[in-house]
């Protein structure tokens, strides 16, 4: 049995238009570009925090570049400070690195655009070991 490849066609995405899903916590996601849609090499969505929301310390089996959209947001980094970030800045984390995103905001939400570059990215929560494909997320 083979299964069907996903058509490789350029496609515009919009976010209010596409079912975002509860992650928990105070964390929604919204995927974008995904494997359904034919990536083969990365894949990318916006999650929102709603105010105070801090996801726990996690790390990934690739390459992660987060670009904060909207709100007051800091990045933690195991082993090394903070990092404040305004709307447009952007990081670059390494495979294997433990982080964490928080919304510093006690009244507005936070938005993040993410990249991981591969589709076949894991999330594993540094305190419990728990690991996980990043797709589960969507399906909740």
């Amino acid at each position: 049995m083979t299964t069907a490849t996903p058509a490789r066609t350029p496609t515009v995405l919009k976010p209010d238009q596409i079912k975002s899903h509860d992650r928990g916590g105070g964390a929604r996601t919204t995927p974008l570009v995904t494997p359904a849609l034919g990536a083969q090499s990365f894949i990318n969505g916006i999650t929102e925090f709603s105010p105070g929301t801090a996801i726990p310390f996690h790390s990934h089996n690739c390459e992660e570049s987060v670009m904060l959209l909207s709100g007051n947001a800091v990045m933690d980094v195991a082993g090394q400070e903070s990092h404040v970030l305004k709307p447009l800045d952007t990081t670059w984390i390494p495979p294997n690195v433990s982080h964490r995103f928080r919304n510093m905001s006690s009244t507005e939400p936070m938005k993040i655009l993410w990249i991981y570059a591969s589709p076949n990215a894991t999330r594993t929560l540094t305190e419990t070991g728990e690991t996980r494909m990043v797709s589960v997320e969507h399906s909740k």
